[in-house]
């Protein structure tokens, strides 16, 4: 029996498997068995909130400190909340990393796409002068805009 033949017969088994377990599931529920049955609801019209003005940048958001005191940045925490903005697309070539303060992002992390310009939204503090927020997945990391450097890291901040 030659090794195509093999492999054809192995295919067309999972196959015909496949489809007869799927008709045997379309069958039950059919015939009101185990299976989660949708729940019909009725759809209403939403006008939408009532009072709603869009979040305004707080107070002294763009009052950067000029000083870096390291000691009070220097931290790793886990968020407090987390916020569903949208898929991420790490750079190309890149893998996952668990970053860390006091370790270096590469370039490519820290590009326009990246970076975190409404980070009062997101619960995140004022960056001092010469650092930026930027997103590395569900993460926000705090880094230093000259070479990378990460002061600060806020985990699980994006769903």
């Amino acid at each position: 029996m030659s090794l195509h033949w093999k492999f054809g017969l192995c295919l067309t088994t999972a196959l015909l498997v496949g489809v007869g377990a799927a008709l045997a599931a379309e069958q039950e529920r059919e015939r009101g068995g185990p299976g989660p049955r949708p729940v019909e609801h009725k759809v209403e019209p939403h006008p939408g909130p009532s009072g709603y003005q869009r979040a305004a940048e707080p107070r002294g958001w763009n009052a950067r400190p000029g000083v870096v005191d390291r000691g009070v940045y220097q931290h790793n925490y886990q968020a407090a909340r987390s916020y569903h903005i949208g898929p991420y697309h790490r750079p190309t070539g890149w893998v996952a990393h668990h970053w860390a303060y006091g370790e270096f992002l590469p370039r490519a992390y820290w590009a326009a796409q990246y970076i975190i310009a409404d980070y009062w939204l997101f619960g995140l503090e004022i960056p001092p002068a010469g650092f930026e927020w930027v997103r590395d997945g569900s993460d926000a990391l705090l880094i230093s805009v000259d070479n990378g450097e990460i002061l600060q890291v806020e985990y699980g901040v994006f769903a």
